[in-house]
């Protein structure tokens, strides 16, 4: 599926917008601030029904306006399939809503996967550098978009996490139902064991094409791995539960489980954060970008949508060039990028033969150039 066409209206900066957009290269061209990225986010909407940048969907909404609608149309590649029409909207005070050819879905989780995206950005190295929760995050939403047990499995335990977390909190040192504590117990142990059961089966076929990819950018210099590290496959999550359940009461919250382990990113055995340099970083980082994007093409058996956000003014040449071969080679499908200048992206696309659009984003309007 390639997306063919894009409508916002009243999303982020913008109040009305209507692209057609080529099947191979976009290029969004404007200043700093101009809302480029913005586009790539509505892009990241239509697949996972989320913002990659606000943790928050109302934040999404035009300034002084009370909903919003992001609506494209996936053009199918195969003659055995239709044109599919996905729209995700919000009102305030209502929830989000998300159709597919005018069809809402009964839980809009039944969306992921169908429209595989990958995003690589400045910020990517955050995950490096930032907590254990951001590295969570990535590898769920990646997880989550292969797999739909594995989606079903952490929404069912985040929910019940929510609930024993309301528990201790509502406790606060005094009486409480021990009884519904156990049950609760009872019933997230089982499914806290089969998230981490799943995340290193998950890291095990994942991290050879992380290494691949490391390897062709750093010409070998170095050996990187991923490690996950967590409290539940090494012992009995309900036992761990029950050990630690007076410690749970006075911190008024669930403190071990696989909502707190970590996915340790190292190089030469060493954390990657504390000893890496900023080019090995970026290079780390961009290489998880491109194994997300080798797993999700095989296993999905379509490639997903890539949008490169700013990289030609974030990135070396070096790394650049590596990019851009693999987008001659056709490793890639659909690609959207942002750039601020013209000039440079052209230069960078000269040699490929693939259809080029180039628009030009500027005071929340976007023209085709």
């Amino acid at each position: 599926m390639n997306l063919e066409t894009l409508h916002l209206l009243f999303f982020k900066n913008y109040e009305e917008v209507n692209l057609r957009l080529s099947p191979h290269i976009n290029c969004f061209i404007g200043d700093n601030g101009s809302g480029k990225t913005n586009l790539l986010d509505a892009i990241h909407y239509l697949s996972l029904t989320k913002s990659a940048f606000n943790a928050a969907d109302t934040q999404t909404i035009k300034h002084g306006e009370e909903f919003f609608v992001v609506r494209g149309r996936f053009h199918a590649l195969s003659s055995d399939h239709a044109d599919e029409v996905i729209q995700c909207s919000l009102r305030m005070g209502q929830k989000k809503t998300v159709t597919h050819d005018k069809q809402p879905y009964e839980r809009i989780s039944d969306h992921i996967g169908r429209y595989p995206v990958v995003l690589i950005s400045p910020y990517d190295t955050d995950l490096i550098r930032q907590g254990s929760e951001d590295r969570r995050r990535y590898f769920d939403s990646l997880m989550s978009q292969l797999d739909h047990t594995y989606l079903e499995l952490l929404i069912s335990y985040s929910h019940l996490l929510r609930q024993r977390n309301a528990l201790l909190k509502a406790a606060n040192g005094q009486a409480y139902d021990r009884d519904y504590l156990l049950v609760l117990d009872e019933q997230l142990a089982p499914l806290g064991e089969q998230l981490a059961q799943l995340r290193q089966q998950f890291l095990d076929e994942f991290t050879p094409l992380f290494q691949k990819h490391y390897q062709q950018l750093s010409d070998d210099r170095e050996e990187v791995t991923l490690t996950y590290k967590s409290q539940v496959p090494a012992t009995d999550f309900l036992k761990v539960l029950r050990l630690n359940e007076r410690k749970d009461l006075l911190l008024q919250r669930t403190h071990a489980g696989p909502h707190r382990d970590d996915f340790v990113f190292l190089m030469n055995d060493l954390p990657v954060k504390n000893y890496g340099s900023q080019g090995q970083q970026k290079s780390y980082a961009i290489a998880l970008k491109l194994a997300q994007f080798e797993i999700l093409a095989i296993r999905k058996q379509q490639k997903p949508i890539l949008l490169l956000d700013d990289i030609f003014d974030r990135l070396d040449e070096k790394r650049i060039t590596q990019l851009m071969r693999l987008v001659a080679d056709h490793t890639f499908g659909q690609v959207f990028l942002t750039d601020t200048h013209l000039d440079r992206t052209d230069r960078v696309l000269s040699t490929l033969s693939e259809q080029i659009s180039r628009f030009r984003v500027e005071n929340g309007a976007v023209s085709p150039l």
